[in-house]
């Protein structure tokens, strides 16, 4: 029986988030550039957001570049520039196909010009799709949009000042990149890393924690799949006993 089938479909996640995380090293292992472990990670990719509509996720959120990420060899800059550029050019025939929705979150103004047109382009043409909503993070890291949302608020206040004590945490997610998702239930971290990197520190306060010891290029739908289970397997209590999220 395949995985797939044995997890509990009434208790998947809506949203999971994913570090991808472990291309350098893959291409080290086999004696390759960096750059092909970045392109065999862009397959691993695709096969990850295949799985997620094959499962049924609602939103699926994949760490493709950071801000700190800015600060790798150029060469090795402009080559993931580039691959994105054809990734996204050569699988928007399939997003439209699959019914996928592509938004993106991060600074894109730091994104050169052929980046930010092929993203545009992309998310025009699926605007209407209705499936999976695969959310890009490109040029990303959480205490930017946190600082950013910090920026925007302390703006509007000057111009028109508002009660802070009514000032919600709602509110103030309002304000992040993320205001229109639900925050992830499940985020899969790869290649035996225990940390999260700077990704979604707001978002992930009550995410459930997964980690692989699998390089990116190397996890398949199968894996994926294993991670969902787990989920299923989790007690999300969020402050609560489990006598009282029992009771009846």
């Amino acid at each position: 029986m395949d995985i797939l089938d044995q997890i509990d479909k009434n208790k998947l996640p809506k949203h999971v988030a994913v570090i991808m995380d472990g291309n350098g090293r893959w291409a080290k292992n086999k004696g390759s550039q960096r750059i092909q472990g970045h392109k065999q990670g862009a397959l691993s990719a695709q096969n990850v957001v295949e799985a997620a509509v094959q499962a049924g996720i609602q939103y699926l959120t994949l760490y493709a570049f950071s801000t700190e990420n800015w600060n790798r060899p150029k060469i090795e800059i402009d080559a993931l520039m580039t691959l994105l550029v054809n990734s996204i050019h050569n699988e928007l025939t399939k997003l439209v196909d699959k019914n996928i929705r592509l938004h993106t979150i991060g600074n894109n103004t730091q994104l050169p010009a052929k980046v930010r047109n092929e993203v545009s382009k992309a998310i025009e043409a699926t605007k209407n799709n209705t499936g999976l909503n695969l959310i890009i993070a490109l040029s990303y890291s959480s205490r930017w949009e946190i600082t950013n949302a910090v920026h925007q608020i302390l703006y509007e206040y000057k111009a028109n000042p508002f009660d802070i004590d009514s000032f919600s945490q709602e509110k103030f997610a309002s304000y992040l990149n993320t205001a229109n998702f639900p925050d992830p239930e499940l985020l899969i971290r790869t290649s035996g890393e225990l940390r999260i990197s700077n990704f979604l520190l707001w978002q992930l306060s009550y995410t459930e924690l997964y980690f692989s010891d699998k390089l990116w290029p190397d996890f398949d739908k199968t894996d994926f799949y294993n991670a969902l289970h787990y989920y299923t397997q989790r007690e999300r209590r969020f402050g609560k006993t489990s006598e009282q999220l029992n009771k009846k």
